[in-house]
């Protein structure tokens, strides 16, 4: 079988999160699914319908739904009011993203490897925020201090 240097995304299970990685690798033809980021489906893919899974994964950590809530509002800059209506409306990621109102400056802060790929690394803006979010759940989850994961000074 050829071998080629691909752009890929897989979609496979991680840890019962809705994860979906990317990266650059060289596979052979036919191991990994190509798909175009316009096509991706989570940028389609409801918010409120992964929003349970972040916030069961903090809590069996023994941290709270407000923690993730937090984070959420840190990052994108949604009120805890707007959060949840962006929650009960049902809105995709990449409506959440391109319509955050506020989003934090600091988030270019972030660094580090969810799925196996660096975040600070991802090209398309969409994805990269995804995962953002991914990984700071995972720095909460992994018992983080708030301050730390809210990339705070001090």
């Amino acid at each position: 079988m050829d071998k080629v240097n691909k752009t890929f995304y897989y979609d496979g299970p991680t840890h019962g999160m809705h994860a979906i990685a990317m990266g650059r690798a060289t596979y052979r033809v036919g191991d990994l699914q190509e798909v175009s980021m316009a096509e991706h489906r989570i940028f389609s893919m409801s918010f409120a319908s992964v929003y349970p899974h972040y916030v069961a994964k903090a809590e069996r950590k023994g941290r709270t739904k407000g923690e993730v809530d937090e984070i959420i509002r840190w990052l994108f800059g949604y009120s805890q009011t707007e959060l949840e209506a962006q929650i009960a409306h049902g809105t995709d990621f990449e409506t959440l993203i391109r319509e955050s109102p506020r989003p934090n400056p600091n988030r270019f802060q972030i660094k580090g490897v969810v799925c196996k790929v660096r975040v600070e690394e991802i090209e398309n803006p969409i994805m990269r925020e995804i995962r953002y979010l991914d990984k700071l759940i995972d720095e909460l989850a992994k018992g983080k201090a708030m301050e730390k994961i809210l990339r705070s000074a001090g």
